[in-house]
């Protein structure tokens, strides 16, 4: 008998799970805006609800389900917000950044270059979950790091 493995294929140590208003609207717009690929996609009986949904998009997975207040699984847009945000590179994010806003996204940071060598701005999906969305555009090195980052802290604390 083989061995289970303690992390399945294809997933990383962390995935995470986002919960929404609308399961549907949010798979599809997330296929539309970052490509997302729909792995499976499980419904609940009433098959309204997302019980369970699996994505890709690019190399790492996500998963989704409705909010189901019964087990304190509430959204975004329920709760108020959210003090996480998810981080995603893809390979132009001024396109990406534009298609999120034009499908319904929120700017809340516009995109430019930043100190740490990454271009990006940041949205709010239709369904309150914040995204950064950047493309890496220069490797640093941990002194040129240090520098741009007291330079750029030092004038937003003047």
């Amino acid at each position: 008998m083989n061995e289970v493995k303690k992390i399945p294929d294809g997933y990383h140590s962390i995935t995470p799970m986002l919960i929404v208003k609308d399961g549907l609207k949010a798979i599809e717009y997330y296929k539309k805006v970052f490509g997302a690929i729909d792995k499976g996609t499980m419904m609940m009986p009433d098959n309204k609800s997302v019980a369970h949904a699996e994505l890709l998009i690019g190399d790492s997975k996500i998963m989704l389900s409705d909010e189901f207040p019964e087990m304190k699984s509430l959204s975004p847009t329920t709760i108020g917000g959210s003090p996480v945000s998810l981080y995603l590179y893809v390979e132009d994010v001024d396109k990406t950044f534009n298609l999120a806003v034009t499908e319904g996204g929120k700017s809340l940071f516009p995109v430019q270059d930043r100190f740490y060598g990454d271009r990006h701005g940041t949205i709010q999906d239709p369904f309150g979950h914040i995204w950064s969305i950047a493309t890496h555009i220069k490797d640093l090195t941990k002194e040129e790091m240090k520098k741009a980052a007291e330079e750029a802290f030092s004038k937003m604390c003047n």
